[in-house]
């Protein structure tokens, strides 16, 4: 986990200084609508939803928005959104995981190729690299929450298979199947978490140079700058001086 999660912390405070907020907002409101929509439209009653909703106000989204979001799915006016999951190769081989919700298939998947292209690397098939992932679902809390003893005992009561706490908070891993009622336990005892859902995460990380690095940074800023994309998921990891020097 070790380069994803560096990997991951590099994006989020990249994505804090230069995301347009209303991109951002977007995306997570498609995500609120399409959740709404497959299931109820009450977050203690829909798991999805309930996801959805967490990472929008992890993201400061105002609750008109949220609610919105979901009043678009009641009214039967919501445009139909495909789910589709992307598989490929980066520069040096990397494997990338990119889901998608859109309402369009052919331009999707054409931008996405194009992205891929223009990097040095391909798009696969579907399965393609999927293997050497796991699918698993995650609950975060803030660092303040409870102490990194308190939360372990917590999780592993509660069933979880691993708790990671540092600085920046706790990271809960769990089974799919498992999620839903691990995160109730959680939250009865610690409170709102500030993210909770299902992820990709990279069994092994592959280690880059630093050309290739800013190649794969590249080219997973121009993924997450498409409307249609939700998340990206690769399996790289980035020397010291390389993080050092992507934050400052």
């Amino acid at each position: 986990m070790a380069g994803h999660s560096q990997f991951k912390n590099i994006m989020h405070r990249k994505g804090k200084q230069d995301a347009v907020r209303s991109k951002l907002f977007s995306k997570l409101a498609r995500e609120v609508t399409v959740a709404a929509k497959l299931g109820m439209p009450d977050p203690a009653l829909n798991p999805r939803l309930r996801a959805a909703v967490l990472a929008a106000r992890a993201e400061n989204m105002p609750k008109d928005n949220i609610d919105r979001a979901i009043k678009k799915a009641l009214g039967g006016d919501a445009e139909n959104y495909d789910e589709i999951r992307y598989e490929g190769y980066g520069p040096g081989g990397v494997a990338v995981i990119v889901e998608a919700l859109t309402d369009n298939r052919n331009r999707t998947a054409s931008e996405v190729r194009s992205y891929f292209t223009k990097s040095g690397g391909a798009l696969a098939e579907t399965g393609a690299v999927s293997f050497m992932f796991d699918r698993i679902g995650t609950v975060e809390f803030d660092a303040a929450k409870a102490s990194a003893d308190d939360m372990l005992e917590a999780a592993i009561e509660a069933g979880a298979d691993d708790v990671t706490s540092d600085e920046h908070g706790h990271e809960i891993v769990c089974s799919v199947e498992n999620l839903h009622e691990i995160a109730r336990a959680l939250e009865a005892k610690f409170g709102e978490p500030r993210k909770s859902g299902l992820v990709w995460r990279p069994q092994n990380t592959v280690a880059v140079d630093d050309e290739v690095a800013e190649k794969l940074i590249r080219l997973v800023d121009n993924l997450n700058d498409n409307d249609d994309v939700q998340n990206v998921y690769a399996n790289f990891e980035l020397s010291d001086a390389f993080v050092a020097k992507m934050s400052d």
